[in-house]
């Protein structure tokens, strides 16, 4: 798709994907699609290359509670797998606890 939105994004662009699953993924999962929410670090001619940005059980753990990871961890979708996409408004602040 040499038209399509997802090969202009600029780096840091947070967005949402929704690609195609491999047969084996689709037959775990039990369906054929996936979506994917993350940040933009590159583009290339064959892959979108996305740092995930979805929350919940990605953030690190909490200081003193165990080790931190070195960040959330990066999601390589191929272009011809993505079906649709779109730029996401930044996550809201977390709110105080």
């Amino acid at each position: 798709m040499p038209d399509a939105p997802w090969t202009a994004w600029a780096p840091g662009t947070r967005v949402v994907v929704r690609r195609r699953l491999t047969a084996d993924e689709a037959a775990a999962a039990g369906k054929p699609l996936t979506d994917v929410i993350g940040v933009v670090v590159r583009t290339t001619a064959t892959e979108l290359v996305l740092r995930e940005d979805a929350g919940g059980s990605a953030a690190p753990p909490h200081r003193g509670h165990g080790a931190h990871d070195a960040g959330p961890p990066l999601v390589v979708v191929p272009l011809d797998a993505i079906v649709a996409g779109k730029p996401v408004p930044p996550r809201p602040p977390r709110r105080p606890a």
